[in-house]
C-alpha cells in the first residue's frame, strides 16, 4: 500500500540535528516518503544526508529560499497529503496514519496540527492550551478544535489545499510564515484543527539567531494583519504586538522593515470574510495569556 503522507523537511547548516530527526522518520511505521530542502548548507549536510539516508528525496537549493523550500519539497512528493517536520522535531509513529485517516474522511478538512512535547522532558509546548481550549467555532464534523492558524513545523496539510493558496509567502521569508498560509486556507474555504492524539516531538535547536527570528517574526505579524485583517482588526493586532514587544533594537529593526513593506501590503491587502474576523477576535485573549505568544529570545 503506496503511503498516503509524505514528509518534507527544511534545513540549513543543522547537519547532526537534521541526521536524528532522519533516523526517526525512517524508523516510523508509516514508511513515508522524505524529502529534504537544503537552503544552501555549507557544513556538509547535503553530502551527510545522501551518505546516511541515500532513500530520501534531496534538493539542493542554491539560496538560503527559508519557508519556500517546503513549497518545493512539496511539489516533489505525490502524496495527497503532507506533513511538515523541522530539522529539529520528528514525529510520534501513528500520527501521520490518523492525519491522513482524517483527510480522508473530510473533503473540507484542509489542515491538522498536532500536540508538541519539548524534549527531552516530554512536556507540552507552552502553546497547547491554547489549541486545546481554541475558542474558535467550527462544525461538528471536525475531528478536534476548530483552529484558524497552522503551525508549521507539527502541522499536516492537504496538498490540494495547501497548493491552492499558493503556500507559504516568499516575501515573509521565514518567521511567523504560517499565519499568513492559514488565514489564506481558511479564507478560501479549508478547515483547520488540532488533534490532541497527534503527536511530535521538539528539541529546540541551539543553532539559531534568536533575535533575528523575532524581528522576522515581529514584521510578519504586523504584515500579515494589514494584509488580511479589516481595519479594525489590523490595528488592534498592531497594538497587541506593540504592546507585547521588547523595547530595543531588534523591535525596532522589524518596525522599519514592516514600515518599507507597507505599498506591497497596500497592494496585495485582501481581508478575510467576517466569519473569521470573528474568530480572530475570539482568540485575541487566549493569545494574550499564551506564554507562547511573547516576543523573547
Amino acid at each position: 500500500m503506496s503511503a498516503r503522507t509524505g514528509v518534507v523537511v527544511i534545513t540549513r547548516n543543522r547537519c547532526g540535528e537534521l541526521l536524528r530527526t532522519l533516523d526517526r522518520l525512517a524508523d516510523l511505521p508509516e514508511s513515508p516518503p522524505v524529502v529534504v530542502v537544503d537552503n544552501a548548507s555549507d557544513d556538509g549536510t547535503p553530502e551527510a544526508v545522501a551518505r546516511a539516508h541515500p532513500g530520501v528525496g534531496l534538493i539542493r537549493a542554491r539560496a538560503n529560499l527559508g519557508a519556500v523550500g517546503r513549497n518545493i519539497g512539496v511539489s516533489a512528493l505525490d502524496t495527497p497529503y503532507v506533513a511538515f517536520c523541522d530539522d529539529d522535531t520528528w514525529w510520534e509513529p501513528g500520527s501521520l496514519d490518523r492525519a491522513a485517516d482524517h483527510f480522508d474522511a473530510h473533503p473540507d478538512l484542509g489542515a491538522v496540527t498536532a500536540r508538541i512535547l519539548v524534549e527531552p522532558g516530554g512536556e507540552e509546548d507552552p502553546i497547547t492550551p491554547e489549541l486545546r481550549h481554541s475558542p474558535v467555532e467550527g462544525p461538528s464534523w471536525l475531528p478536534g478544535p476548530a483552529l484558524l492558524g497552522i503551525l508549521a513545523g507539527a502541522s499536516v496539510l492537504r496538498v490540494r489545499a495547501f497548493q491552492e493558496v499558493g503556500g507559504f509567502s516568499s516575501r515573509l521569508w521565514l518567521g511567523g510564515e504560517e499565519e499568513l498560509l492559514a488565514l489564506d486556507l481558511a479564507a478560501a474555504g479549508w478547515w483547520m484543527c488540532w488533534d490532541e492524539r497527534m503527536t511530535i516531538h521538539h528539541v529546540a535547536s541551539e543553532v539559531r539567531d534568536a533575535r533575528r527570528r523575532r524581528r522576522l517574526g515581529i514584521r510578519n505579524t504586523l504584515w500579515t494583519a494589514w494584509l488580511r485583517r479589516p481595519l479594525s482588526g489590523a490595528c488592534r493586532h498592531t497594538w497587541a504586538t506593540l504592546r507585547s514587544a521588547p523595547r530595543d533594537a531588534a523591535t525596532a529593526a522589524a518596525l522599519a522593515e514592516a514600515a518599507a513593506g507597507l505599498p506591497w501590503v497596500l497592494g496585495e491587502r485582501r481581508p478575510v470574510p467576517a466569519e473569521i474576523e470573528r474568530g480572530l477576535r475570539a482568540l485575541e485573549a487566549p493569545r494574550r495569556r499564551s506564554p507562547a505568544r511573547r516576543y523573547v529570545d
